[in-house]
């Protein structure tokens, strides 16, 4: 469990681009551990219903299959000479469709974006 801990939080600490945090005071030392703490069990509770789902994995593999999908833009040109901007994003791989069905969410985060300008 500790090895497991331990490579949770140093990718949560990657991702989030944190670094070596020295407190002087110390409720910013319990501030900094509850978070810690805290990240550990929403990691924990994703891979406990996907589990539920029969979906296994090590967090980095998990990391990996999340990492896939993006939001795309595209512009075009009106008739009027105005622009549309369409934002949305990209169809989710077969592997992380059944990581949002398991979880219960959305497969295209953040909806479709219309501009005009």
């Amino acid at each position: 469990m500790l090895t497991d801990l331990e490579a949770v939080f140093r990718s949560l600490k990657s991702e989030l681009g944190l670094h070596p945090v020295y407190h002087h005071k110390e409720e910013r030392v319990d501030g900094h551990l509850f978070i810690t703490v805290l990240a550990y069990q929403f990691v924990q509770i994703i891979r406990k219903q996907l589990q539920a789902h029969g979906i296994q994995g090590r967090w980095s593999t998990l990391r990996e299959i999340l990492g896939v999908q993006r939001r795309v833009s595209a512009s075009f040109r009106r008739a009027d000479g105005r622009s549309l901007h369409v934002r949305k994003a990209t169809r989710p791989e077969t592997e992380l469709a059944e990581i949002y069905q398991a979880l219960n969410l959305n497969p295209l985060p953040g909806g479709v974006q219309k501009t005009i300008i």
